[in-house]
């Protein structure tokens, strides 16, 4: 294993195997533990779970995670700052009556 610095200051450790294994390759995200004898471990992470939009604005989305919770995201480049109060509040009013549409759309088809 050779370990350094890169010149931004991250740390690297290059694993070299010394005998032949037979081992499927895969790249991924990681967590990793360098202790302090020299020891690494390293444990490969669970893939994010993307949640899929319910409604789609030009900013903005409505999802629901796997955690049964709401997610409201809007996003707007910085030049864009003056716009930001005017189009949060008008995509946001057009998600609320997607939203009231459908559930109006539900309890007329209960009834």
């Amino acid at each position: 294993m050779t370990i350094g610095k890169t010149k931004e200051g991250l740390r690297t450790a290059d694993f070299i195997c010394n005998d032949y294994v037979e081992m499927e390759a895969f790249e991924g995200k990681c967590k990793v533990q360098m202790m302090r004898d020299g020891m690494v471990y390293i444990t490969e992470l669970p893939k994010r779970v993307r949640n899929c939009p319910i409604f789609r604005e030009d900013n903005c989305s409505l999802s629901r995670g796997v955690n049964r919770r709401y997610y409201f995201v809007f996003t707007m480049p910085d030049e864009e700052l003056e716009q930001i109060p005017s189009e949060l509040v008008r995509q946001a009013r057009a998600i609320a009556e997607k939203i009231r549409t459908v559930l109006l759309e539900d309890e007329e088809d209960e009834v």
